[in-house]
């Protein structure tokens, strides 16, 4: 879960080759493999990061079962609410890449292209981490045993809670748009959506706090750090 983190001081700032479809099959393989391979890169200097998530996801972990049981409601028409409110927020989420591109197709504007190839990019190298995340964790749903958040169990299969493709999804596509379009305005809607995903998830009982607190960070840093790697168009 902390991979990207080591790569928050060590990403150049000076403006890369132009961002083009043709670019994201090479753009991913690189990605993944200074994901996977950032731990060995943590110093002094960039280990906070880490810390303070593997803190975070820890202390979340152990009231997880607390907060389930006691604050997040159990009425399932509440639940299915918020269920479906995080479906169509993620799906906005995915969607707007795929927007972003073909607009800038339309337009002739390169930088939103980029942003489009660059949110894509991010969803599919946060999904990629996340993926082998849950295929390790194996972690129980909250609706299973009393919400009491199993990790490693057989039965769960490739169902693990831990962590949350949706926060995940929302936060990485977020944090391209809102780094490709840092005007406050944008950064407040990014970020007020993917926390809402990140919120609606456990709302509706399918994820755990420590689910989407993992999830978000990791997808966040996913998806700066693709701005940071591959943006073209500097931002004023």
């Amino acid at each position: 879960m902390v991979p990207v983190f080591a790569q928050s001081t060590d990403l150049p700032d000076a403006p890369q080759p132009a961002v083009t479809l043709s670019s994201a099959p090479h753009n991913l393989l690189h990605d993944q493999v200074a994901i996977w391979t950032s731990p060995t890169k943590l110093r002094d200097s960039n280990a906070v990061g880490p810390i303070l998530l593997v803190l975070a996801t820890t202390v979340a972990i152990t009231t997880d079962h607390q907060a389930m049981t006691d604050v997040v409601t159990q009425d399932k028409t509440l639940n299915n609410h918020a269920d479906t409110v995080s479906q169509g927020l993620v799906g906005g989420f995915i969607a707007a890449p795929v927007a972003a591109f073909a607009l800038g197709h339309l337009r002739h504007d390169d930088h939103a292209q980029e942003t489009g190839i660059l949110g894509g990019e991010a969803i599919l190298d946060s999904l990629a981490v996340n993926e082998v995340v849950k295929i390790v964790s194996r972690r129980e749903r909250p609706t299973l045993d009393s919400a009491r958040g199993k990790f490693f169990q057989s039965g769960v299969n490739f169902d693990s809670s831990f962590a949350s493709n949706h926060a995940v999804i929302a936060w990485s596509s977020a944090a391209v748009i809102a780094s490709e379009y840092p005007n406050l305005l944008t950064q407040v809607a990014a970020y007020g959506l993917a926390s809402g995903v990140s919120i609606s998830r456990v709302v509706a009982r399918q994820h755990f706090p420590s689910d989407v607190v993992a999830a978000s960070a990791v997808g966040w840093m996913i998806g700066r750090y693709v701005v940071r790697r591959h943006r073209h168009h500097a931002v004023e």
